[in-house]
């Protein structure tokens, strides 16, 4: 068998250190798979005469990144509608809503998200607020932590929500002193208003899918798991999309799709989900994690935690709630690990991190140890005795990096709740990182910003990226968060590419320099090897197979990045 054939190397760069020291180059073979990675001199003796170099002027190539938590219809939807990301100030909210309001007709609704409490008096936002600056159309926001929605009294109303209509199960309708709706709906509420309001049709949903693809490409992202594959508040269900956009080849990246776990039914979803797998699988596309969603968040005294909230003023429990109880869920996981699906499971408060670990080490007696890739999500409060049960039972700690900074909605509204003591074990990234833990990170995007390269950042330094609007106050540019948690440069980057890409199941094909593993890339427009030349990086090329799946025009730097398909 002959020797495979170096298509193209691209030299001069900087490589992760970590992985292949003194490397400089790459080479990858007709396949679109790694020939090697290695010092520039060895490298270049692997050239024939149609090897394409390219050579990069010591800007540095890395492994292009996964997202191991993330909602690509939900973002991106919110994206080509009212996207409120971008500010952080009430008069930021109203210019963006009324530009949007502009482009629809009368009536028509209006959907979008990314708002922050903080921007509100009081910590919340009114439909008084919205019913001026869109009154004649319904309008639904998902809050930037998609626990909660801010709607307009025309949505309410075409909804029939009034003083007498009662909290749905999981959820809250928020009300004036006087009894009437404010406008503020959490959880479980938001479905009392979105399920009333039109959903987009297949067409609209498979071009935000495929726009959203795009976009992650120009980030360097070319893999994700879709944390909720099913029905939840008002995102849409992106699991035909996904089917349709798998079979004719227009998703390109690797993508896992979490199944969502409905709390309302039981064991018997399993079956559905075998047979969602087996039907469904392509090599873009696989169906092998479930979603299950245990607490809510701190900020609104959801999650569920070992020791009361302090200043707690929320209704509700004292300790947050559990949404399965421990019991059933040691059966649900049990049940899931038996059947080969991966658990994804959300837990943010440390009894929910507590029962997820519990409900893992009871499938592991049971069913054995293998290499199914259970995760926790989230993690924002563990308890000390629980952070090395993540490397005894082999579960992933999915981490949301750019949450690790002491920003204003956190000082303000989350480490109050928390108190010191359990502050100062607020997203302990080092601890477990430190105790062997397995680690991926993922944005959460919509909740915040999917770039990697702000992600990152974060993890090392913990403070927010100076070009991030939402840490507001100084202390989230200049303090560390809990500097002990943070992260090396090596481990935060291995934890976005190979760690991710890892969780997602993709381990064998991609997120390393390895030779075979195909040639998914990034390469940034400087040479990167710290925090310092990281805050100011961006993303110049993102390869697929050796193939550029996106270039931005360097010259210009505010171009609006743009995907290619087939460029070299």
């Amino acid at each position: 068998m002959s020797e495979p054939q170096c298509a193209s190397i691209i030299t001069d760069a900087t490589l992760p250190t970590d992985e292949h020291p003194g490397a400089s180059a790459v080479a990858v073979d007709h396949t679109g798979r790694i020939l090697s990675a290695g010092p520039k001199e060895q490298i270049e003796r692997l050239a024939g005469p149609a090897t394409r170099v390219e050579r990069v002027a010591g800007c540095s190539v890395w492994p292009a990144f996964h997202d191991a938590h993330v909602h690509p219809l939900a973002g991106g939807t919110a994206r080509a509608g009212c996207d409120l990301h971008e500010s952080h100030t009430q008069e930021g909210y109203e210019r963006l809503v009324r530009n949007a309001v502009r482009e629809l007709a009368p009536g028509e609704w209006l959907f979008g998200g990314g708002w922050f409490g903080d921007v509100f008096a009081g910590g919340r936002p009114h439909r008084d607020l919205l019913d001026r600056w869109a009154p004649e159309n319904p309008v639904v926001l998902l809050s930037h932590d998609a626990h909660g929605a801010w709607v307009n009294t025309a949505a309410l109303e075409l909804a029939g929500v009034h003083e007498g209509t009662p909290d749905p199960h999981g959820g809250r309708i928020c009300r004036d002193r006087d009894g009437r709706a404010d406008g503020l709906l959490y959880e479980a509420a938001v479905d009392v208003v979105s399920d009333f309001a039109p959903h987009p049709g297949p067409e609209q949903l498979d071009r935000v899918l495929l726009d959203t693809q795009d976009y992650f490409f120009s980030l360097g992202i070319v893999g994700w798991q879709d944390a909720i594959v099913g029905e939840y508040l008002s995102m849409p269900n992106p699991l035909d999309s996904y089917v349709r956009t798998s079979r004719s080849g227009k998703l390109r990246s690797w993508v896992t799709g979490a199944l969502w776990w409905d709390r309302s039914r039981g064991l018997e979803q399993i079956e559905q989900f075998r047979e969602l797998r087996e039907t469904h699988r392509g090599e873009h596309l696989r169906l092998d994690a479930v979603k299950i969603m245990q607490d809510g968040i701190c900020e609104n005294c959801t999650g569920a935690m070992l020791r009361p909230y302090e200043h707690h003023e929320e209704s509700g429990e004292r300790n947050g709630e559990s949404l399965i109880a421990p019991d059933e869920l040691t059966e649900i996981v049990a049940a899931l690990d038996a059947a080969g699906f991966s658990v994804h499971f959300h837990g943010v408060g440390d009894r929910a991190v507590r029962e997820c670990l519990d409900a893992v080490e009871a499938a592991r007696g049971r069913n054995g140890h293998h290499d199914l890739r259970h995760q926790i999500t989230h993690v924002d409060v563990v308890d000390p005795r629980d952070v090395p049960r993540f490397a005894a039972l082999g579960v992933v700690a999915n981490l949301q990096p750019l949450w690790a900074r002491a920003d204003k909605e956190i000082l303000e509204r989350k480490l109050p709740l928390l108190g010191p003591e359990r502050a100062r074990w607020h997203f302990p990234f080092g601890a477990l990182h430190r105790a062997g833990a397995a680690l991926a990170m993922g944005s959460d995007w919509p909740v915040s910003s999917p770039d990697p390269l702000w992600g990152i950042y974060t993890a090392i330094t913990r403070t927010a990226p100076p070009e991030d609007p939402h840490g507001v106050v100084d202390s989230a540019y200049t303090e560390p968060m809990n500097p002990d948690e943070a992260l090396n440069f090596a481990t935060a980057l291995d934890a976005y590419t190979r760690g991710s890409a890892a969780a997602n199941g993709y381990a064998d094909r991609t997120g390393t320099l390895r030779e075979g593993a195909q040639a998914d890339l990034v390469v940034l427009d400087r040479p990167v090897r710290g925090a310092d030349e990281l805050r100011a990086a961006r993303v110049a090329r993102t390869l697929l197979a050796g193939r550029t799946v996106y270039r931005r025009e360097l010259t210009d730097p505010g171009t609006r990045p743009t995907a290619e398909s087939d460029a070299g």
